[in-house]
């Protein structure tokens, strides 16, 4: 059977397309993904919940991928200590051919079945962790060798995919096979695919977040102070919750030097 991802695009003779037809026909295609992914959202609660058991005892989440799909779960990884205010290392994402392959693709590195596994060991993942592989295709050696090892080993598995019966999915415990059709550039998954991946890494990162408490009503109140802006939004976060004024705000964030405990603290 053929894999979705690299069926024929709805669309003939790009190249003879106006700049304003083609963009036109590329957003219509995104406003397609929200809905293939709202179709699988009960599997997506499934895994978040097990990320969330696992998290609050100590495990650890793990993302793998390869191209477009690993860039995508170490952008998620990398941006949850600053957003959540999480340890360094408690969502850890892994790109076939090693950070090189963030910025330039690394050659044939996603064919080694065995090296996800490897990369995967050298972080010392347990039982108490949790693995989602991540591919557009269902079909990247990397990621299922990585899945399909872990799995051997006693270790929750997930995926995130873009085909349906994908042969990744039936490697793990919780596949999460969001089917967005053919690419507008036939092949593209960094496109409709490559979206879909982001929103439902979104979803999960997000979800087990605010399950681990790390949110208070709408607010990041765990976030790192790093910039300006950053301190900026804390301040507004404390004035609003505590009704104080802008001066009172800083001088508890200056005090505190957390948005939580800020809020606590006057409390």
């Amino acid at each position: 059977m053929g894999l979705t991802t690299e069926s024929a695009s709805h669309y003939q003779d790009l190249e003879r397309m106006s700049v304003g037809d083609l963009l036109a026909n590329i957003n219509r295609e995104d406003k397609s993904v929200p809905l293939a992914v709202e179709k699988v959202i009960p599997k997506i609660e499934q895994l978040v919940l097990v990320i969330a058991e696992r998290m609050k005892q100590g495990g650890r989440l793990f993302y793998i991928g390869a191209g477009t799909s690993g860039r995508l779960g170490i952008l998620d990884a990398s941006e949850i200590p600053p957003t959540y205010g999480m340890p360094q290392g408690k969502v850890i994402g892994l790109i076939a051919g090693g950070d090189t392959a963030i910025r330039k693709a690394v050659e044939n590195a996603e064919d080694d079945p065995n090296q996800a596994w490897k990369d995967l060991q050298a972080h010392h993942i347990t039982t108490s962790d949790v693995l989602v592989g991540i591919a557009a295709s269902g079909r990247t050696p990397y990621v299922i060798g990585g899945v399909r090892e872990a799995r051997a080993q006693g270790i929750v598995t997930g995926c995130i995919t873009c085909n349906e019966g994908s042969e990744l999915g039936k490697n793990v415990d919780y596949p999460i096979e969001v089917v967005v059709g053919p690419e507008f550039v036939t092949g593209s998954t960094r496109m409709k695919a490559g979206t879909a991946q982001k929103l439902v890494l979104n979803m999960i990162s997000t979800a087990a977040m605010i399950q681990l408490g790390r949110v208070k009503g709408n607010k990041m109140v765990d976030m790192q102070l790093t910039n300006h802006k950053l301190v900026n939004r804390g301040v507004k976060m404390i004035m609003d919750e505590l009704q104080v004024s802008e001066s009172q705000a800083e001088e508890l964030l200056k005090k505190f030097g957390n948005v939580r405990k800020a809020i606590d603290g006057k409390k």
